[in-house]
């Protein structure tokens, strides 16, 4: 017991490594700073398993939406809409509350630069039809928590809007993909049909030199 006492005092655990440090010291003096080797790195291992400790907590509390993310679609529900001003216009940075009255459970989102928001919840089959609070730029709206709990792959999503006039589809593809697409399609399109052309020309000219040398 005694000698345990002393090795844990020293940071030292096990016989390995006290047989290990006897063997060391028994080489004489001069293999003494092989001891203090052993030392520098078991306190360096305990440095690097408190960092990843500390690396694992920031990663867990800074990006709380990351672990979110894991959870299957059936333990997930989202309510998204857009806030538009009078001028039928995206409302950017707005507050909007969202929040489930019966288990007195919300968060506050803001809006992005489209007056777009988002709020996901870790709700369950059991959280059907909980009523729910929405309030933005004053104005509240009450929905309740809908989905069909059969389907347990679908995402579970309901939309919430404020105002008109900017309320867009956001899983569509934009306009602009579909013309930048159709000027690619058109270039490829025409860079083919030139290759095709002057493969026929070369074709031609070689069958017109071909019946002028049967001529001759």
């Amino acid at each position: 017991m005694l000698k345990n006492a002393a090795l844990k005092l020293a940071g030292i655990e096990g016989d390995h490594t006290f047989n290990c440090v006897r063997g060391i010291r028994a080489l004489g003096n001069g293999k003494r700073q092989s001891l203090e080797h052993v030392k520098r790195g078991q306190t360096a291992q305990r440095k690097l398993q408190w960092r990843d400790w500390i690396l694992a907590i920031v990663v867990v509390g800074g990006f709380p939406s990351v672990v979110f993310a894991t959870h299957e679609a059936d333990h997930r529900f989202t309510v998204e809409g857009f806030v538009c001003g009078d001028d039928g216009k995206g409302s950017p940075n707005i507050d909007v509350l969202v929040k489930d009255t019966k288990i007195s459970y919300g968060q506050i989102v803001k809006t992005d630069g489209d007056g777009h928001y988002k709020a996901a919840f870790h709700l369950h089959n059991d959280n059907l039809g909980d009523p729910l609070l929405i309030e933005a730029n004053g104005q509240q709206q009450q929905q309740k928590v809908s989905f069909d709990p059969k389907d347990l792959e679908a995402e579970r999503i309901i939309q919430v809007n404020f105002g008109s006039g900017c309320i867009q589809d956001r899983n569509s593809i934009p306009l602009a993909v579909y013309l930048g697409a159709g000027a690619v399609a058109a270039t490829v399109g025409g860079f083919i049909g030139f290759k095709v052309i002057r493969s026929w020309r070369k074709q031609a000219q070689k069958r017109e030199r071909s019946q002028g040398k049967r001529i001759k």
